[in-house]
């Protein structure tokens, strides 16, 4: 057998690939030596940092389908989109949903109210940020919307067969979930 081959079952160090897979080898094995908090210091700072944000979509429980979405209006005010926002260091996102779309809406439902969708998480790989996303049924004939006013312009349900103009993170991310003028149309979620 030639120098650098094994047989079938042998276990390899890394050692007969040349010289870079040498140094390939003593990396890992230096790294694996170092503490575990050291590497987990060394992982995070030499790989991509995503911003992580939870998202709600809520449809009417009172509307036959098409049905209708919640949707706000925030500032600058040039379309709308789902209540969401970042988490908090440490927040689970479900926790951090329901405290967003209380912030946002006024709608103050439980995690139990909440059932990730499928997909549960979009990565945004352009703007690198990952948004968990929830879905609840909600019966607008008995709740109450209280947007905040510092962070909403407006909230309001709307068809899904007649959606106001979206902003382009909001389309796109709807276009997962079948909903909205991408639905059809895949490649604009990259």
């Amino acid at each position: 057998m030639a120098d650098g081959q094994t047989q079938r079952g042998e276990a390899t160090t890394g050692t007969s690939h040349g010289a870079r897979g040498r140094l390939r080898w003593l990396g890992y094995r230096t790294f694996y030596l170092l503490p575990p908090r050291l590497r987990r210091r060394l992982v995070r700072l030499a790989m991509a940092h995503y911003t992580v944000g939870a998202v709600a979509i809520v449809r009417d429980a009172d509307e036959p389908a098409p049905g209708r979405l919640l949707l706000l209006r925030q500032p600058p005010g040039q379309g709308w989109g789902l209540p969401a926002g970042l988490l908090k260091r440490g927040e689970m996102p479900v926790d951090g949903c329901v405290r967003e779309l209380y912030e946002e809406s006024g709608l103050q439902l439980t995690t139990a109210d909440l059932t990730p969708a499928v997909p549960n998480a979009v990565v945004h790989s352009r703007g690198q940020w990952v948004d968990t996303v929830f879905e609840a049924s909600v019966r607008s004939s008995t709740a109450q919307l209280r947007p905040d006013s510092a962070e909403v312009i407006e909230a309001a349900w709307h068809r899904l067969d007649n959606l106001p103009p979206l902003t382009i993170a909001t389309a796109r991310l709807l276009s997962y979930y079948g909903i909205g003028p991408y639905a059809g149309y895949p490649e604009v979620r990259t």
